[in-house]
């Protein structure tokens, strides 16, 4: 076989290919603003036509990634996603092994059957939460949980692109069609073997510092400063308790500041409850208070204190509820009224914790203090509640509310459009974008998000990445480059055994994959495989196969749109994905070519 002779635009085009590389490897510029350089210095130097420059920027890939995270923030803004990691976190609790367990492989099971863009960015919101409750960084969860996202989609034959356009590719040689779950060993065993290599490698190749400001919440920060209060605990009331116990009894003797109470073994909870509210016996409460406190307490009154949060866990979390300043300003209605006057527990559900006057701070007995404009108090309560307050202007929260408040009761109008979405999929040959983008839409007309909230959902480093390289992947076949590459490096090969030309494959597609696209990848070199089996006494179905699986072996660079999802909210650097994909990248090929081998 004759091989392509190399032209002066094949030249221009592997220099920018690995001056990209370089870059990303450097990071001397952000990724996405190399990406944005590619895309200029294309049609500059004539590689493409001017007008094509941009067209990653409309792609499918693009637009199916925006609308599949913008139902990804309608269904976390509902609490649909909670609901669903609800039991998986209450499984794994804050064990990181089995976080990763649970939620790579409920990510990689979903991958198998729908785009695995989709299900990282559908768990995306859920991930940052779970940061949080369990104090893990969330650079340690979402690199595996992505990595898993992407090996989910060899499971079966309709989980990427790559796969399900085997059968096509193949047709034109008579080779017999693979069937929907063909590919399944394989894919469960790099899946098993991904999600263990995080397990044993994870704390050697993943960042160590929470690298995510989100996963320290703002009202944890603000406690530092109130070290008298201590922190959130739960406890519980002695079922012989005798003693005439109120709230107000806990704060005024105890310096205990109760924010939650539950009777009846929780059927009946209130958040907070009133001052003077009697403490049943066997009753369960949430309070701010420290060690010394609690102890205390349960020395003089025998009161039962937990290590953390059970009954309280989902309502006192951090999305839920936190504590805020508020200040009084001058306009206030709230000037020459006690605190005990404005019921703020009853009225508005939230719980004073301290007040300050100048430099003077107390925690108890403040009451029955008159408000001057400038005093500020220390609450506790719902992020709810504190919306609601903030349009009266009677008090001035003294940071941003940033947390989103759920609504639940948009639930069915939010799954709603995300079934419309998948159905279009399952049934119409509409493109992915426009089915995803539909549901999308109906998020927004069904009034689940505004379409500021869309906007703001999105993260746009991800899709200039996205729409930077794919025209550096056209660029690559259209000058035929990538034909150049393929046939040089597979008259390299030679003609070696059947199980090493496999793993060959497999590392030929694994490469293309990370400079081209791994759809392009697919579609040069399947024809290019299937001619050359025949050569070794190879299974040209098998190479086939294996050229589609090792499309999915990106895990060195953020050039994936799962890594490129990820990058951002993990604020990982190119070198991340280089120091723990190259591992997987080395293991997927061995485990591909055994698997390969052994079953087919």
């Amino acid at each position: 076989m004759e091989l392509p002779q190399l032209t002066s635009d094949m030249i221009m085009v592997l220099c920018l290919v690995g001056i990209t590389v370089f870059l990303f490897l450097t990071e001397w510029l952000r990724v996405d603003v190399v990406a944005i350089l590619i895309m200029v210095a294309l049609p500059l130097l004539g590689l493409i036509e001017g007008r094509d420059a941009f067209d990653g920027l409309s792609s499918n890939a693009v637009i199916s990634i925006i609308a599949v995270i913008i139902m990804g923030r309608g269904l976390d803004h509902t609490g649909v996603i909670s609901m669903l990691m609800k039991p998986l976190m209450r499984m794994a609790g804050k064990s990181k092994s089995r976080i990763l367990v649970l939620l790579a492989g409920t990510v990689a099971v979903i991958s198998s059957f729908m785009q695995n863009v989709g299900a990282a960015a559908l768990f995306l919101p859920a991930i940052r939460r779970l940061s949080r409750h369990s104090g893990i960084p969330i650079a340690q969860l979402l690199m595996p949980i992505g990595f898993s996202a992407i090996l989910g989609g060899t499971i079966t034959l309709v989980g990427s692109s790559p796969l399900i356009m085997l059968n096509d590719l193949m047709r034109p040689y008579d080779l017999p069609p693979f069937n929907l779950f063909s590919v399944v060993p394989v894919g469960l065993a790099l899946v098993a073997s991904g999600i263990l290599y995080f397990i044993i490698a994870g704390r050697f190749v993943l960042p160590r510092q929470p690298t995510d400001a989100s996963a320290q919440s703002d009202d944890q920060d603000l406690m530092i400063f109130y070290p008298e209060l201590g922190s959130l605990h739960e406890f519980q009331a002695p079922r012989d308790l005798s003693e005439d116990l109120h709230i107000y009894n806990l704060c005024e003797s105890f310096n205990i500041h109760t924010v939650g109470l539950a009777m009846r073994g929780g059927r009946d909870m209130m958040t907070p409850p009133d001052r003077d509210m009697r403490i049943q016996p066997g009753a369960i409460l949430a309070a701010f208070g420290t060690d010394e406190q609690m102890q205390n307490l349960r020395k003089t009154h025998g009161f039962i204190i937990r290590r953390e949060l059970k009954l309280f866990a989902d309502s006192m979390s951090d999305d839920v509820s936190g504590v805020v300043e508020a200040l009084i300003p001058q306009h206030s209605d709230f000037i020459g009224k006690s605190i005990a006057d404005i019921r703020f527990r009853h009225n508005h559900l939230m719980t004073p914790l301290s007040h300050t006057r100048g430099n003077d701070t107390i925690t108890t007995g403040f009451w029955n203090k008159t408000l001057l404009a400038g005093d500020s108090i220390l609450m506790h309560g719902s992020w709810e509640s504190f919306h609601r307050m903030r349009p009266r202007r009677d008090i001035l929260f003294a940071q941003s509310l940033d947390h989103e408040v759920l609504h639940p009761e948009l639930a069915v109008r939010a799954l709603g459009a995300f079934a419309l979405s998948t159905l279009l999929i399952i049934f119409t040959d509409l493109t992915l974008s426009v089915c995803l983008m539909t549901g999308a839409l109906g998020m927004i007309l069904s009034r689940v998000l505004t379409i500021d909230e869309a906007y703001r959902g999105v993260d746009w480093r991800t899709v200039f990445l996205l729409g930077g390289l794919i025209p550096l992947g056209s660029a690559m076949q259209s000058t035929g480059t990538a034909a150049w590459l393929a046939s040089n490096l597979m008259a390299m090969v030679g003609t070696p055994s059947p199980t090493v030309f496999i793993f060959m494959v497999g590392l030929l597609s694994t490469i293309f994959t990370l400079v081209v696209s791994n759809v392009g990848a697919v579609v040069l070199l399947v024809p290019l495989v299937v001619g050359m089996s025949a050569q070794v006494g190879a299974d040209p179905r098998m190479a086939a196969m294996v050229v589609a699986l090792a499309a999915s072996n990106s895990f060195v660079l953020p050039t994936h749109q799962v890594n490129a999802l990820y990058m951002g909210p993990g604020n990982y650097s190119s070198r991340d994905f280089l120091k723990a994909g190259t591992p997987l990248t080395l293991i997927f090929l061995i485990v591909m070519t055994a698997m390969v081998s052994l079953f087919y």
